[in-house]
């Protein structure tokens, strides 16, 4: 497995990206497994541990071997990745989205996987080499509260909360991945520069920033600010967990392929040369069948991928009916720019 080179390495420190991941993943444990060959799996989850453990408690059940996960920021773990190198322990990465995904495929770590996994899921939401695949999708929304904003009043563009009449009504989570993704999906579509002064608008105008899109959507429902820049499924959840009722927040889905709009996924890939590739092939396959893929439709709230599996979430827009922009998810993977140009802005 190739390793990356110094520079890259040097940029994902500079970026605040490693130190944080090896602090936190402990990459020279001596107990924590290590090449096991086909008989263990260890995972690099960039996933939340509340989300997907009872996901991943039954995918150690499926795939019929002792499976140790190691829960950390998506970009991090990357990174640890990319730093590891054909040292890494990682025989299976479960990324929270795309981008990270793509840093690897595009450093050669990631091994092609058989067309009967890939044709699975729509070739939108899969790596361009063949070398990932997208488990779930989720689309970035607008939250508003209607007691500060009529629905005809909340922006149809991602461009418009920069206006005047926004000016420290607008709250969003520089330092989460998704917004960062989101950025990158910006980048990409618009050009550095666009996003550049989009994002020095947005701070210029006093937009409000929180830890998290759980933060935002409480700020949202509490009246420190009208609109959120968050996910889709925290509402729904919500929601599940409260009733609709009992949240007061609502969700504005973008029209017109807006970059608000982007789509981003949740996704696998399996390290080369890791001596787990067989079980981390089952893993894959289970984390695409009917039993996972309703798991992350019911419990995530997002987007199931595979085909054959669609959302009973209440009151969601079907998957077909989102506007996002025509994008290579592959793309995404220019995170460390994305980082420079948010910490340039000052934004992290």
């Amino acid at each position: 497995m190739r390793r990356p080179s110094v520079r890259r390495i040097t940029a994902l420190v500079a970026a605040g990206l490693l130190l944080p991941a090896l602090a936190a993943c402990g990459s020279d444990d001596k107990d924590s497994g290590g090449k096991g060959g086909d008989s263990s799996l260890v995972i690099y989850s960039g996933r939340n541990e509340k989300l997907v453990k009872p996901l991943l408690d039954k995918l150690e059940k499926a795939v019929g071997s002792k499976v140790e996960v190691r829960y950390g920021d998506s970009a991090e773990l990357a990174a640890q990745i990319l730093e590891e190198g054909d040292r890494t322990k990682a025989g299976l990465f479960f990324s929270q989205d795309a981008g990270a995904l793509g840093a690897l495929s595009r450093e050669g770590m990631l091994q092609k996987l058989p067309a009967a996994t890939l044709d699975k899921v729509d070739e939108a939401y899969r790596g361009s080499d063949g070398d990932w695949v997208g488990l779930s999708g989720r689309v970035r929304v607008i939250a508003y509260n209607p007691d500060e904003v009529a629905e005809d009043k909340v922006p149809d563009s991602v461009f418009d909360v920069v206006k005047p009449e926004w000016k420290g009504k607008v709250g969003f989570a520089p330092t989460n991945a998704s917004f960062q993704a989101f950025v990158t999906g910006m980048r990409v579509l618009k050009g550095d520069d666009v996003t550049r002064k989009w994002l020095e608008d947005l701070k210029a105008n006093g937009a409000k920033t929180y830890a998290h899109n759980l933060a935002t959507l409480d700020a949202v429902e509490a009246g420190e600010v009208s609109l959120g820049l968050v996910n889709h499924y925290y509402w729904y959840e919500r929601v599940a967990e409260k009733g609709e009722d009992r949240v007061d927040s609502r969700l504005h889905f973008l029209p017109g392929e807006d970059p608000g709009a982007l789509i981003n996924v949740a996704g696998a890939g399996i390290l080369k040369d890791s001596g787990q590739s067989a079980t981390a092939q089952k893993a894959v396959d289970y984390l695409l069948s009917k039993e996972a893929q309703t798991y992350f439709a019911d419990t995530t709230k997002e987007y199931p991928l595979a085909a054959g599996v669609t959302s009973t979430v209440e009151d969601l827009p079907p998957f077909d009916s989102l506007q996002s922009p025509d994008i290579d998810l592959a793309k995404l993977e220019s995170l460390q720019e994305t980082l420079a140009m948010l910490q340039d802005v000052g934004l992290v």
